[in-house]
């Protein structure tokens, strides 16, 4: 008999899966497709020597993730690369705010009325950054936080809606920018702990940065399945599973899926009923024949670009998909650009680029017109240097990665309580009805972004519960 079984081979099972493995465990994983990756996978999906992200590409949370960096990933092939800026938010003057490493740069782009507050917003947590992530995305019950004063102010600054936090600044610059940042979680401007969001963001392209992976995101996820084959551990593709019974016996089973999906696998009904899923993207991968025609000099430099005239127009898109229910007229887009610093991913001139605005949950039109109007509005001409483009919605996204329902890339709605307390208000939330059978996705905390912390800390979880039976 194993000692635990691991369905889902997304950064999460797989860091699960690596924790348990770590331990002396024996482990098995299994994958539905035919690779592993969930969220952090790469492919052709346009034309030869094109390799693109389908999901995740630029990785400010994975550089600085306690559970990635206390492995040995880069024996496994897994390289950052970092853009000379990590991330720039151009506006319809041809100028640009940016989140660079230096803290004084991105002061100087908003202006002289907010460098002073920016300054003093993010100086007194830049030196306990690592501390402080880690706290962050640790739960009390499984770790004990090593640095409470400065989790604790964190929290004074982070849990209030980001509008508050946005009076700080005088000028529409850094409001823009930082509206932006905490649009990257879907989450409406107004809602709960949104400033944390965004303050998350900015700190980490200071501290560690917004890199890419050498070769793409599935760099990511090779480098944990190596380590994981090499610890001893098992890993199954091409293996669906309906039902426990598909599995082999195990003292536990550990799953990276979506709580709905864990409910009709391990039969437990309605549990998860009142769980919600948020709004969907409109995702568009492009194969350019040259780099995108920024206007503003500082978007050609960064391997993040958000777009998004101001925060009154990034507000009124969110509302639009969240609550309105409908594709907004001029979508906030996340795009990502990662051949300006990766050679390998396009051939010799050519570029891979994406971008994605915000729709309603299950929507199943077509966004392609108002994401390249909003691009043209930044870089005049960005449609001639398309060679081809892959589109996917909420349909398609949800058959990509069966997480991802109704095209939630969050794999649940970050808002309200949901935002820091999922699936359910619970203190033990890796844990199920069944004593055997745990969630670890990014369902649970610290919710989304490929970072792995949500099966590192359902792996604590796990063992405890082996070492006891």
């Amino acid at each position: 008999m194993l000692d635990a079984v691991v369905v889902g081979a997304g950064p999460n099972g797989l860091t699960a899966a690596v924790e348990l493995a770590r331990r002396g465990f024996s482990v098995a994983l299994f994958e539905a497709k035919g690779t592993v990756g969930g969220g952090a996978r790469t492919e052709e999906l346009t034309l030869p020597g094109f390799r693109h992200d389908p999901c995740s590409a630029a990785h400010p949370l994975a550089v600085s993730s306690p559970a990635f960096r206390g492995l040995p990933l880069e024996r496994y092939g897994l390289e950052w690369l970092h853009p000379e800026l990590p991330m720039a938010h151009p506006f319809t003057d041809g100028t640009a705010a940016v989140l660079s490493r230096s803290v004084g740069e991105t002061a100087a782009s908003f202006g002289p009325r907010d460098a002073g507050a920016y300054r003093r917003l993010v100086t007194p947590f830049l030196h306990r950054w690592d501390t402080l992530v880690r706290d962050f995305m640790s739960l009390p019950l499984t770790a004990l936080p090593r640095d409470p004063v400065t989790l604790a102010r964190f929290g004074l600054v982070g849990l209030p809606p980001s509008t508050w936090l946005a009076r700080r600044f005088h000028d529409e610059r850094a409001r823009t920018l930082f509206a932006g940042l905490v649009a990257h979680v879907m989450a409406p401007l107004s809602g709960f702990a949104t400033s944390a969001i965004g303050l998350v963001f900015a700190l980490a392209a200071h501290t560690r940065g917004w890199p890419v992976a050498r070769g793409g995101s599935q760099a990511i996820s090779d480098a944990l399945a190596g380590y994981l084959r090499e610890l001893g551990g098992a890993v199954h593709t091409d293996y669906d599973v309906k039902r426990l019974d598909d599995l082999p016996p195990a003292r536990a089973y550990v799953f990276d899926t979506s709580p709905t999906a864990l409910a009709r696998i391990a039969g437990f009904g309605d549990h998860y009923a009142r769980y919600r899923y948020g709004p969907g993207v409109f995702k568009i991968d492009y194969a350019l024949d040259g780099p995108v025609p920024w206007t503003a000099p500082e978007a050609r430099r960064a391997g993040t670009v958000q777009i998004g005239a101001d925060s009154a127009e990034i507000g009124a898109a969110l509302r639009a998909a969240s609550r309105e229910k409908r594709a907004p007229d001029a979508p906030f887009l996340i795009t990502v650009q990662p051949s300006v610093v990766d050679p390998t991913r396009a051939p010799d001139g050519k570029h891979v680029f994406w971008a994605y605005g915000h729709v309603p949950h299950g929507w199943d039109g077509d966004l392609t017109d108002a994401i390249e109007r909003q691009l043209e509005r930044f870089a005049p001409g960005f449609r001639d240097r398309v060679l081809a483009r892959a589109t996917a919605g909420p349909p398609e996204l949800a058959a990509r990665n069966a997480n991802y329902i109704g095209g939630d890339i969050a794999t649940g709605a970050v808002s309200g309580l949901q935002t820091l307390l999922r699936p359910k208000l619970s203190l033990f939330p890796y844990h199920t009805p069944h004593p055997a059978v745990f969630i670890c996705s990014q369902a649970t905390p610290p919710g989304p972004g490929v970072h792995g912390m949500p099966g590192h800390n359902a792996a604590k979880a796990v063992w405890r519960r082996l070492r006891q039976t």
